[in-house]
């Protein structure tokens, strides 16, 4: 839950970027909003709910699948 003032916009809103940072590691490309949207270098995001965002695509939203291969 976000604790700023004003509160963060939801991952879900249009404005979802404009959360505070939380934890940045660029080393690996890579930085995590208050919401929980992580934020890839090339501009595409990763929502809390597994959706990916590419802005790349008109900016839509799409069903990302992450399997595990042991």
């Amino acid at each position: 839950m976000c604790e700023h003032h004003p509160q963060c916009p939801d991952a879900l809103a249009p404005d979802r970027m404009a959360a505070h940072l939380v934890a940045s590691h660029p080393e690996q490309g890579w930085s995590l909003l208050c919401n929980g949207v992580v934020v890839f270098d090339d501009a595409g995001a990763l929502l809390p709910d597994g959706r990916a965002f590419d802005p790349c695509a008109s900016g839509t939203l799409t069903v990302c699948a992450i399997v595990a291969v042991a």
